[in-house]
């Protein structure tokens, strides 16, 4: 039912998106311009060095575009739940409340953005090159591994959003928190891990596991090791760790909704 109701309120909000196609294509084309200047950022960075912690302009590349597309998916998906937060502020909450649908599908859809889509696309454009770039032994395993990747980075990332809607729904704002969880990690994987110190590491690791949206599976790829001495094989934990994200984020959401007394109760 919940799929089903996502798909039918995201749906409305996309034919209501291309009923004016040249908006929509300008919009997307925006998205994609916009979030590709903090990889210009990055190419401006390598034109006065050559390596940025160790690494290699397309093995840098090769981060970022893991965490982007992983993250514009997650965005494109549940980017919306980050306006929970001033919903329980002016009450509108309560519409999804009572309506014979669940609450999460409907917030999660509404205002359904497809020009997300140039977010996604731009990172999946970084990745590409990058693959082409790098030198790396492909085998079939490591191949297999770069979808897995991007699949259970967006899920671990739609369980962050998710956690932070929940947070909002209890703090009654705080959607900057959320966006330092989202939008900063996304930033932060971008990166390689050995720019930071072994404190933050262990925290995007042990505590929010941002580390397994790319960090972990991708150093496999490249033939690195991680920073905090980790087993090789945890990089293939990472469905595990983003279906274990997604059922404790899921825990939060419905344990918050419980706690939501409406506005001024």
């Amino acid at each position: 039912m919940g799929v089903r109701a996502f798909r039918l309120v995201s749906g409305a909000w996309i034919r209501s998106t291309m009923a004016y196609r040249t908006s929509f294509v300008l919009t997307t084309i925006g998205n994609f311009a916009v979030t590709a200047l903090e990889f210009v950022g990055i190419l401006l960075m390598f034109s006065q060095v050559d390596r940025l912690g160790g690494y290699t302009l397309p093995e840098i590349a090769f981060l970022y575009g893991t965490a982007g597309a992983a993250f514009g998916l997650a965005d494109l998906a549940a980017g919306s739940l980050g306006r929970v937060g001033q919903r329980v502020r002016d009450g509108t909450l309560d519409v999804f409340l009572v309506r014979p649908a669940p609450v999460l599908a409907q917030v999660a859809a509404d205002r359904f953005a497809l020009r997300r889509v140039g977010r996604f696309a731009q990172g999946l454009v970084v990745l590409g090159w990058s693959v082409t770039a790098m030198d790396v032994a492909w085998t079939p395993l490591k191949v297999l591994l770069v979808p897995v990747l991007l699949v259970s980075g967006a899920g671990i990332f739609v369980a962050v959003f998710l956690a932070g809607a929940a947070f909002q729904i209890v703090a009654q704002d705080a959607a900057e928190v959320q966006n330092a969880a989202t939008f900063g990690g996304n930033a932060l994987l971008q990166y390689p891990p050995t720019v930071f110190g072994d404190n933050l590491l262990r925290g995007v690791t042990f505590v929010l596991p941002l580390a397994f949206v790319n960090w972990i599976p991708a150093l496999y790829i490249l033939g690195r090791p991680y920073p905090l001495d980790l087993p090789r094989w945890t990089a293939f934990t990472t469905p595990l760790v983003a279906a274990a994200a997604l059922a404790v984020a899921g825990m939060l959401w419905r344990a918050a909704l419980r706690a939501y007394r409406s506005t001024g109760s």
